[in-house]
């Protein structure tokens, strides 16, 4: 089976623990363990897909929807004034799965070219962001999906 020991395909399976802040037929968001800035979420196609090359024309629209709304949604709930959006493919992808970046920024927020400086979650402080993300979001607006 695709994906078999991928950290993402587990967290879509259920059996990696993640904030998910969307879920969909067809993609997933949920809270990067290790964000840039607090409120940092991932959104992966649920299929096993490694780069954007291999990504199939009918998961494009799903996944960048979805990366959309995010950047929307990151806005709306964390009071950020906009957003970083990013994707690696192999070169600097830590898990072989596509996964689309959209991290909140604020003006003077430290964040410079495409050094990536991690943080850290206090204890409960990640369901907290998890929680507001999911709160800004409009059910009937998911990517064209009703949620899951």
């Amino acid at each position: 089976m695709a994906g078999d020991g991928c950290e993402f395909c587990a967290v879509v399976r259920g059996k990696e623990p993640a904030e998910v802040v969307l879920d969909t037929d067809t993609v997933i968001a949920f809270l990067d363990r290790r964000p840039v800035f607090k409120g940092h979420v991932l959104v992966v196609p649920r299929e096993h897909v490694e780069t954007l090359t291999d990504l199939p024309d009918a998961l494009l629209e799903p996944v960048f929807a979805a990366a959309r709304l995010m950047a929307a949604t990151v806005r709306t709930a964390l009071g950020s004034t906009g957003s970083f959006v990013a994707m690696n493919n192999t070169v600097s992808q830590s898990v072989p799965h596509l996964h689309v970046h959209v991290v909140p920024r604020t003006k003077g927020d430290g964040l410079r070219g495409f050094f990536w400086p991690r943080t850290k979650y206090a204890d409960g402080e990640m369901a907290e962001y998890a929680d507001r993300l999911r709160a800004a979001l409009d059910p009937t607006s998911a990517v064209g999906q009703e949620p899951r």
